[in-house]
C-alpha cells in the first residue's frame, strides 16, 4: 500500500504544480492579491506531498519491499542500512525523485523566508518554479514511475552498484543536487523579473542568498565526489575530467560567476542584464547535466545510462526552458537601464574580468565535453577527450584569474588607485616571488607551470590575509582594537576571506599532487619491500575476510622509514556475489605533507585463494589534504557569509515612483 500512496501523492503534486504555474501569474497580472498569495499554499503543499513520495520510496528500500521494481533493482536485504537507504536516490528513478524533492524545497523556502519579497515577484517567480516542477513531475508520472510494481516478486534484490556502497557516494548526490537544482530558484528569480521588466539593487539583494545557498551545496557535492573518487577507485587521483564530472563543473564556475555580478548589481546597479543572462545559463547548464547522465550518451559510474528515450523527454523540457527563457531574455534585456559607470581600474571592472575568464573557462570545458558527442553524431567516429586537452587549454586561462582575486578586493568602486593597491601590495609580490625558488630547491626542480603556480597560489593566500589584516588594522592598533574591528565586521567580509584563502590552500594541493607525484605499480609476493619518497612498503601477504554482502582479499603492508616502523597499511579488493563485481579499497597514510596510498588489485593466478603475488599500486601524493583543507574553507566561508544578517533583512527599498504600479495593483 505504501508505493501507492507515494505515486498518488506525486499525482497530487503534480495537480498542485499546474495550478501554481497559472493562478499566481495571472494574479501578477491582474493584481490580485490573493490569487497571487495562492502559491503560498500551493508551494508548500507540493513540498509536502513530494515529501510523502519521497518517504514511501525510503520506507521500501528500508524493509526491502522487492514488490518495487525500483528496490528489486537496486537493493539487497544483506546490504547495510545506510546503503538501503542510499539506494532510494541511487538510481535514475530514485535520484529523479530526489531533484524534485529539492525543486518543491526551494520553493516552499522561498514561500516561507521570502517576507521582503514583493507580492508581485513572490508570485510570478513561484510560478516559474512550478512550470519546472510540472515538467519533472510529468516526466516522473510518465516515463520514471520510482514505484512501478514487479509481479512476482524476486526472493531478493539485484544489490546497488558496488562502487556506490561507500559513505561519500551516499552524500555526493544530495549535496550535488541541492546545488544543481538550487540554481533553479535563481532561474525562476530571473524568468520573474523579465516578465516583471524590472531588475534593481533589491532583486539583486533577494537573489543573492539563494545563489550562494546553491553554491555552497553544490561545491560540498563536487568536493565529496573528488573525495569519494580519490580514496575509492584505487587509481590515487582526485579529478579525471569525466563528462559527468565536467557537467557539475561547469554550473559550478557559472555559479561563481554569478555571485560576484550579482554583488556589483547589488552595489552599483550594473551588470543586470548581464546578471539576468548568467542565472538563465547556469540552470541551464544544470539542466544539460541532468539531460547527458541520463539520456545514454555516456557511460559513467556517475551516469543512469537508460533507455534513449527518456532522454528525449529531457531534452525537450532543455529545450522549452532555456529556449524560452533565452527568447525572454532577448525581447526584455534591451529595456534594461545600463546602470552606474565604473572606470577601467576600479573593482567593477576588476569583478568583470572575473565574469569573462570564469564564462570563457566554461566554454571551453563545455565545448570539450560535448565536441565528442557531436562528432560521433555526425560522422560515427569516436574520439576521447580526456585530461591533455583541459590541461592544456582551462589550466593557463584559470591563472591570470587568480593573478586578480588577490588585486580585487584592494580596487575601490566606480575608481581606484593603483599606486594606492601597489603600496599595499608590494611586500605581498615580493614574498610570492620568493617563495618559488624556495619551492625549487626543496622539490629538486619540476614542470616550470608548477613553480609559476605555486607563486600565484601563495599570492593569492597572502594577498587575502593582507586585506582581512588592514580591514582589522593587524599589527597596527592595539590587539583590543584590532579584536573589536574583527567582532564588527560582516560576516561576509570574514566568508569572503575564508573562500577566498581556501581557493589558495586548495590550489597548494591541487599542484603539489599534481606536478610531485610518484607512482609504483608491482607485482609482489610475500617479502617484496618497495622503496618510494622515502618509505620502505614492504607487502606480507593477503588474507580472506567477509563483510556483511561482499568477500574481500585484504593485503598487508607494513610501512618503515629509516629503518623504523611507522604503520601499517591494509587495502582490499572486494567481491560483491549478487551484483557479480569487484571493487578496490585503497589504504591511506595521511598527513598534512602528504599521502602514502596502496591498492591492490589482480592475483597472480585466478583462484585468489591460492595466489601469493599480487599486482600492488604504491603511490605518495605531497599536499593531496590541502585539496580537502582548501575545499573546507570555501563551503565554510560561503556559509559564513550566508549567515550574514544583511543577507536576510535590510534589502534596498524599491523607489515610490518605481514601485507605485506595483503598490496599486496590490490594492485593487
Amino acid at each position: 500500500m505504501t508505493p501507492e500512496i507515494g505515486h498518488f501523492a506525486l499525482a497530487l503534486a503534480f495537480a498542485l504544480a499546474l495550478v501554481q504555474s497559472v493562478l499566481p501569474l495571472v494574479g501578477a497580472n491582474r493584481g490580485n492579491l490573493l490569487w497571487m498569495h495562492s502559491a503560498r499554499t500551493t508551494s508548500i503543499g507540493q513540498f509536502i506531498l513530494v515529501g510523502v513520495a519521497f518517504g514511501a520510496l525510503m520506507r521500501s528500500f528500508i524493509v526491502s519491499d522487492f514488490t518495487v521494481l525500483n528496490v528489486a533493482s537496486n537493493s539487497h536485504s544483506l546490504k547495510p542500512m545506510l546503503y538501503k537507504i542510499a539506494g532510494t536516490w541511487g538510481s535514475h528513478e530514485g535520484s529523479l525523485l530526489l531533484w524534485v524533492l529539492i525543486l518543491t524545497l526551494f520553493g516552499a523556502a522561498v514561500s516561507l523566508f521570502g517576507s521582503n519579497i514583493p507580492s508581485s515577484l513572490k508570485a510570478r517567480t513561484l510560478a516559474v518554479q512550478a512550470w519546472i516542477s510540472v515538467g519533472f513531475l510529468s516526466f516522473m508520472l510518465f516515463t520514471s514511475n520510482p514505484f512501478t510494481r514487479v509481479f512476482p516478486p524476486p526472493t531478493d534484490g539485484n544489490d546497488l552498484n558496488p562502487l556506490l556502497q561507500d559513505v561519500g557516494l551516499a552524500l555526493h548526490p544530495p549535496f550535488l543536487y541541492l546545488g544543481y537544482v538550487g540554481f533553479s530558484i535563481v532561474f525562476s528569480f530571473a524568468v520573474a523579473a523579465l516578465l516583471e521588466g524590472r531588475v534593481d539593487a533589491a532583486w539583486a539583494r533577494w537573489v543573492r542568498p539563494w545563489t550562494l545557498a546553491a553554491w555552497i551545496c553544490l561545491t560540498a557535492g563536487i568536493v565529496l565526489g573528488s573525495w569519494w573518487a580519490y580514496y575509492e577507485l584505487g587509481w590515487g587521483g582526485w579529478w579525471f575530467w569525466d563528462p559527468v564530472e565536467n557537467v557539475s563543473f561547469m554550473p559550478w564556475l557559472l555559479g561563481t560567476a554569478l555571485l560576484h555580478s550579482a554583488i556589483v548589481t547589488e552595489k552599483r546597479d550594473a551588470f543586470k542584464s548581464w546578471t539576468i543572462l548568467l542565472a538563465i545559463l547556469t540552470f541551464s547548464l544544470s539542466l544539460l547535466g541532468t539531460f547527458v547522465v541520463r539520456s545514454g550518451l555516456l557511460t559513467s559510474v556517475h551516469a543512469f545510462a537508460v533507455d534513449p528515450e527518456r532522454g528525449l523527454y529531457i531534452l525537450a523540457l532543455l529545450a522549452l526552458s532555456i529556449g524560452g527563457s533565452l527568447a525572454l531574455y532577448a525581447w526584455r534585456a534591451p529595456m534594461m537601464e545600463a546602470g552606474g559607470i565604473f572606470k577601467p581600474i576600479s573593482r567593477e571592472a576588476g569583478l568583470l574580468v572575473n565574469n569573462l575568464i570564469l564564462t570563457t573557462a566554461t566554454g571551453t570545458v563545455l565545448f570539450g565535453t560535448l565536441y565528442p558527442l557531436f562528432l560521433e553524431a555526425i560522422t560515427g567516429d569516436k574520439i576521447s577527450v580526456g585530461a591533455p586537452f583541459f590541461n592544456a587549454t582551462f589550466v593557463p586561462m584559470m591563472l591570470p584569474l587568480v593573478l586578480f582575486m588577490g588585486v580585487g578586493p584592494f580596487l575601490s568602486w566606480k575608481r581606484a588607485d593603483l599606486a594606492g593597491v601597489y603600496q599595499r601590495l608590494k611586500y605581498v609580490a615580493l614574498a610570492s616571488i620568493i617563495a618559488t625558488p624556495i619551492v625549487w630547491y626543496i622539490q629538486k626542480g619540476g614542470p616550470l607551470l608548477a613553480h609559476f603556480s605555486i607563486m600565484l597560489a601563495t599570492w593569492l593566500l597572502l594577498a587575502t590575509l593582507r586585506e582581512w589584516g588592514i580591514r582589522i588594522r593587524l599589527f597596527e592598533a592595539p590587539i583590543s582594537e584590532t579584536l573589536r574591528r574583527a567582532r564588527n565586521l560582516p560576516r561576509a567580509s570574514h566568508g569572503m576571506t575564508m573562500a577566498h584563502a581556501g581557493l589558495a590552500i586548495a590550489m597548494l594541493g591541487m599542484i603539489g599532487s599534481s606536478a610531485w607525484k610518484s607512482e609504483e605499480i608491482v607485482f609482489v609476493a610475500p617479502g617484496t619491500t618497495i622503496e618510494i619518497a622515502g618509505f620502505d612498503v614492504t607487502f606480507s601477504g593477503v588474507e580472506r575476510v567477509r563483510g556483511p554482502n561482499y568477500l574481500a582479499d585484504r593485503g598487508t603492508l607494513a610501512v618503515s622509514r629509516n629503518g623504523q616502523s611507522i604503520d601499517t597499511l591494509r587495502p582490499e579488493r572486494r567481491y560483491y556475489p549478487i551484483a557479480d563485481s569487484t571493487t578496490t579499497e585503497s589504504a591511506i597514510r595521511s598527513t598534512l605533507a602528504g599521502d602514502l596510498y596502496a591498492s591492490i588489485s589482480e592475483p597472480a593466478t585466478e583462484n585468489a585463494e591460492q595466489s601469493d603475488a599480487w599486482t600492488l599500486r604504491i603511490l605518495y601524493e605531497p599536499l593531496v589534504n590541502f585539496i580537502w583543507l582548501g575545499s573546507s574553507l570555501l563551503i565554510i566561508g560561503g556559509a559564513l557569509s550566508l549567515s550574514d544578517r544583511r543577507l536576510r533583512v535590510g534589502a534596498p527599498k524599491r523607489t515610490s515612483a518605481s514601485s507605485a504600479p506595483s503598490t496599486q495593483a496590490e490594492k485593487a
